[in-house]
């Protein structure tokens, strides 16, 4: 059971882990929120859903990369790793998750027109058209979890692996 505990307290306290998931909460909450203003209705499901603005899968893994930066390096191997990751993952966002959406939206009028002109309805459940993204809402995720491992970093005061905050300025100041 201590093993257990052990582990446990390992997750909820790993940093990489946690700035990932409340960046994710964080970009799912303002999807409910846009999607409400927008629509002039609230749907719950919104916060749980694929697609929207900002994407969640972007917030997420450009979190995860951004703190794993922050806490290895950026010349870490490990932020190598969660560098390409987060960039097959934007991709993948805006190329066949959005292609299999339009998809998706072509599929669904087919059968509806189908059913429409025919005695007994073709019975397909509704494909999900909401899966991809727009390079503009990926953006918006990427800095959105970019925003969010700054803020948790400074909150925490976690400092940079390779020294202190004001040293990574100092690195970015020389580029």
């Amino acid at each position: 059971m201590e093993v257990i505990s052990t582990i446990f307290l390992d997750v909820i306290t790993n940093n990489v882990l946690v700035v990932a998931i409340f960046s994710w909460l964080v970009s799912q909450v303002i999807k409910v929120i846009l999607n409400a203003i927008i629509n002039k209705k609230f749907s719950i499901e919104r916060l749980f859903g694929d697609g929207g603005m900002p994407s969640g899968h972007s917030a997420t893994v450009t979190a995860c990369a951004a703190m794993c930066g922050w806490t290895y390096g950026f010349d870490s191997a490990v932020f190598g790793i969660a560098f390409v990751l987060a960039i097959v993952v934007m991709h993948d966002a805006t190329g066949v998750r959005r292609e299999a959406g339009r998809h998706a939206v072509a599929i669904n009028e087919i059968v509806e027109t189908v059913n429409n002109n025919v005695e007994e309805d073709i019975n397909i459940a509704r494909l999900k058209e909401f899966v991809g993204h727009t390079h503009k809402q990926v953006i918006v995720g990427c800095l959105l979890g970019i925003i969010v491992t700054v803020i948790f970093c400074a909150v925490a005061q976690i400092g940079y692996a390779s020294g202190t905050p004001a040293d990574l300025i100092a690195l970015f100041a020389k580029q």
